[in-house]
């Protein structure tokens, strides 16, 4: 028997959350609702959904309390829908401890996208899988963890350590937003200057000669202005 997944909505805009759970519901999750930071929280510990759906701005709690409080306990996904499109505001969400942040208004496409990709990083990260795989492939990408591999259109590109680093490191997080500080944290270790962030954008344009036909206009990797980066989502693993 296959379970629906659970997400648990907290929206106090009434009409954007039953646009929510209509989409939801017709695709086959099940879906609870709260008008309220405290009914929310309430509904996390009853219920422990797969997902959460999060409004930053609500009439009790500010959302960022939220996310603080679930992660005490819990790596339960939450992916953060605010009208706050502030780049400082969404990089303080992601590192407060959402996994993602969608900007209102939205697509119904982009927000399922955003779900799958959510529900699949925490399937890794200790489901069934509890582990990541072993290979990245998008289109005529391939990077092959296990040997350390980059291939373009069946052809090796050489990266530096650096650049392999990066770049796996946005691979093995593929769809979701990493932020400068989380990358600089991965790569450079957690006494890193504030240079790095420069030296961060030196190695990811470089990474971009290497990798896309056009760096101005990228494939692969997408640069969320004053925020961080994002990988393309991988399709799978290669046989």
């Amino acid at each position: 028997m296959n379970l629906k997944p659970t997400i648990i909505i907290i929206e106090d805009e009434k009409t954007i959350c039953n646009f929510i759970e209509t989409t939801l519901t017709a695709h086959d999750y099940k879906v609870v609702t709260a008008g309220s930071g405290q009914e929310g929280l309430s509904l996390i510990t009853s219920c422990f959904p797969d997902l959460i759906l999060l409004d930053l701005g609500l009439p009790d709690i500010d959302g960022l309390e939220i996310i603080r409080q679930v992660r005490e306990w819990s790596m339960i996904p939450i992916i953060v829908i605010s009208a706050r499109s502030r780049e400082q505001e969404k990089v303080l969400a992601l590192d407060s401890g959402c996994d993602d942040y969608i900007t209102k208004p939205f697509g119904t496409s982009e927000l399922l996208a955003r779900i799958r990709t959510a529900l699949r990083h925490h399937q890794q990260a200790g489901g069934a899988l509890n582990k990541s795989e072993p290979v990245y492939v998008f289109e005529d990408l391939t990077i092959d963890f296990t040997r350390r591999l980059v291939l373009l259109k069946g052809k090796e590109i050489h990266l530096t350590q650096i650049e392999y680093k990066l770049v796996s490191l946005l691979a093995k997080n593929s769809g979701r937003v990493l932020t400068y500080d989380y990358i600089i944290n991965h790569i450079w270790g957690p006494y890193a200057d504030n240079n790095n962030n420069q030296i961060l954008r030196v190695n990811m344009a470089h990474i971009r000669r290497k990798l896309e036909t056009n760096p101005a206009e990228p494939r692969y990797i997408f640069t969320e202005i004053g925020v961080g980066y994002r990988m393309r989502e991988s399709q799978g693993i290669s046989e």
